[in-house]
């Protein structure tokens, strides 16, 4: 609800001229609408603020480019155990065997 907030303070709001219509099984209409009511936003809101939902975590999952190569490369060449990890290691064995 605080993006939705933040967007409507905004002073280029942008105005609402397209349409998209769905059919949806009648518990998802329920739940859409119980949404609805418990955060004050329009089905069209909730829809926007999912979709930016979905592509926040969609970017958090996808690695690219630079990114990618050096994750790729941590896992064939790991680095060596550091002196603190080696004794973190020892320290766990001790206690949980």
């Amino acid at each position: 609800m605080a993006t939705s907030a933040r967007r409507r303070k905004s002073s280029k709001r942008e105005l609402k001229r397209e349409r998209i219509e769905l059919r949806v099984a009648a518990s998802a209409k329920r739940l859409i609408k119980h949404a609805m009511a418990v955060s004050g936003l329009t089905a069209g809101d909730l829809a926007y603020e999912g979709a930016r939902w979905v592509l926040d975590e969609h970017g958090r999952m996808v690695l690219s480019g630079k990114d990618r190569d050096a994750f790729l490369d941590a896992l064939a060449n790991p680095p060596a155990p550091t002196r603190k990890l080696v004794e973190a290691l020892r320290r766990h064995r001790q206690l949980f065997g």
